[in-house]
């Protein structure tokens, strides 16, 4: 079908049109060889990223933390775990993406802290109707003595969403045990987190990409929820939302984050993890007085087919437009199944919480196929990009992960029936024949690497025609040169074959179909992979030709 709809991204600032490289500090590069990536062994590293080409980094969570889930149980928001380093490390790392001409977001957990935060300890040992309670959401069981949960909800990580403490009442933990949620509605949580994002504002960050942006508000009366917990607030129309996923107040909490923000020098943003659908709820996360960017993730759970990637990127630019912000476009992250592995699994299936030994396997060479693909469609799009590190590299997910060696606390807690998040979070491979693969100075390595990440390493990439490292690199250079984040996107065609669109002096064009399809007129400036003898473009492959 031929589409006449521009679509026009009409904001500005620097993070409308970003590549933005999100980094998992534990697995990126470890500085003292203890197996655990570090801030030093990051901003050694910096220099790869500038080379990529890309805008901004964001770094997973670096705050003193027991580690219970992957460091998003903070324990204190103004300092740096030991494991990872210090502030001063912090700060040099901050100074010196600065000085390679990279900005910097770091991460913000919001929605709990850790059990081992200061705040809770105090509530526990504060006893009930104290103010310390109050900062956290406690309350009287139901049933004979209290001695079932306050209400039925469940935790995203399986499980009841409340535990008892010795005095009898309950705290709520939407997360694992070891994360109670905060209480919103109490004047000092707010305060408090005002006073953080001062706090990393003064030391030179550019911005913060908030977890779980959309669970601040409860509902007032903590309703019974009778259906099956999932991070995902979506429903269809007629259907009420989740009474604890995307209440209608959290947006007052980002308005007055986006004054405090927009008070200081440098253009600093918000980015919401936010889990939300349909795209018209969340785009109000992104009205102009609110927060910038919001994930796309309707657009990474798409299925590989032309029909879907023309429906929600017709959907998600519409959503945004409404509102006058960008689409954030993302493939890849620490809490998906790697795009390189997820695309190929056969299409259609229901998405899959990790993949491990005995599991269905993916077909690697289609599915680092539809991966690069995947990655010059998404690069080509108007708006601003998110990339996981290691995909520049084509990395597939573990997926033969021994299970021994699994720490993401879905596997236990859901009784070892998903297999959880580790297979994406393995540290990644710099140099085929160091130890480690280069993570590290020893072989070391906190989750263990698979042989293959041999021949996925970066220095067997680097300089090689065709090697999906220079594919990015390549990307990224003309992404820039044609200016795609700031340009319009006009659809050429779109059917059950292939999708194609214009943007600026580029045609983008993506075949879906089984058999060849003609390349569109004008050069080739870029290719997923190579074209057949007679020029026409495979299967599963985007090109991008200048017109």
């Amino acid at each position: 079908m031929n589409h006449d709809a521009t679509h026009q991204n009409p904001a500005t600032g620097w993070w409308t049109e970003a590549v933005i490289y999100q980094i998992y500090p534990r697995s990126f590069a470890d500085s003292d060889g203890d197996g655990i990536g570090d801030l030093p062994g990051i901003t050694a590293r910096l220099g790869h990223l500038a080379e990529l080409g890309v805008d901004a980094v964001w770094l997973s969570p670096f705050y003193p933390s027991p580690q219970a889930d992957a460091g998003y149980d903070v324990a204190d928001y103004r300092d740096v775990e030991p494991l990872f380093g210090t502030l001063a490390d912090a700060d040099d790392l901050i100074a010196k993406a600065h000085a390679n001409g990279l900005r910097v977001i770091v991460d913000l957990v919001p929605n709990h802290t850790s059990a081992a935060h200061a705040w809770f300890q105090a509530a526990l040992a504060a006893g009930p109707g104290s103010a310390e309670r109050e900062r956290y959401i406690f309350r009287e069981g139901r049933g004979p003595g209290g001695a079932e949960p306050p209400n039925d909800w469940q935790s995203v990580f399986g499980g009841p969403a409340w535990t008892r403490v010795p005095d009898g009442q309950w705290y709520l933990h939407l997360f694992d045990t070891a994360q109670p949620d905060l209480n919103w509605d109490n004047p000092e949580v707010p305060a408090e987190f005002l006073d953080v994002l001062r706090f990393w504002l003064d030391r030179g960050v550019d911005g913060f990409r908030v977890d779980v942006a959309h669970g601040l508000i409860k509902q007032a009366d903590l309703a019974d929820w009778q259906e099956p917990q999932e991070i995902l607030s979506g429903q269809e129309a007629d259907k009420p939302r989740p009474p604890m996923w995307d209440q209608d107040g959290v947006h007052e909490v980002y308005r007055e984050w986006r004054r405090l923000l927009d008070g200081y020098p440098g253009e600093r943003i918000l980015v919401a993890e936010a889990w939300v659908e349909p795209a018209e709820r969340l785009v109000r996360y992104v009205r102009p007085d609110e927060m910038h960017q919001a994930f796309n993730f309707e657009y990474l759970l798409a299925a590989w087919t032309a029909p879907a990637q023309y429906a929600v990127i017709t959907r998600s630019l519409e959503a945004t437009d409404s509102v006058g912000a960008p689409t954030t476009w993302v493939l890849s992250n620490h809490d998906v199944v790697r795009h390189a592995s997820r695309l190929g699994l056969p299409i259609g299936k229901p998405r899959r919480n990790g993949i491990g030994v005995g599991d269905e396997q993916p077909d690697a060479a289609t599915g680092l196929r539809r991966a690069r693909a995947a990655t010059l469609l998404m690069l080509a799009l108007p708006g601003s990009a998110y990339l996981y590190q290691g995909e520049e590299l084509g990395l597939p997910e573990h997926t033969t992960l021994p299970d021994a060696a699994r720490q993401d606390p879905t596997w236990e807690r859901s009784g070892h029936t998903q297999r959880g998040r580790d297979g994406c979070r393995v540290p990644i491979p710099w140099e085929a024949d160091a130890p480690s693969y280069g993570f590290g100075p020893t072989d070391a390595s906190w989750l263990p690497q698979p042989p293959v990440w041999a021949e996925y390493a970066l220095d067997r990439q680097r300089g090689v025609p065709g090697s999906t490292y220079e594919l990015y690199r390549e990307a990224l250079r003309l992404r820039r040169a044609y200016g795609l984040g700031r340009g319009t996107l006009e659809w050429l065609a779109s059917g059950d074959e292939v999708l194609s669109f214009r943007n600026g002096d580029l045609v983008v064009f993506t075949n879906f179909g089984a058999a060849a399809a003609p390349v569109p007129e004008g050069e080739v400036v870029h290719s997923s992979g190579p074209l057949n003898e007679d020029g026409s473009v495979p299967t599963d492959v985007t090109v991008w030709v200048e017109v």
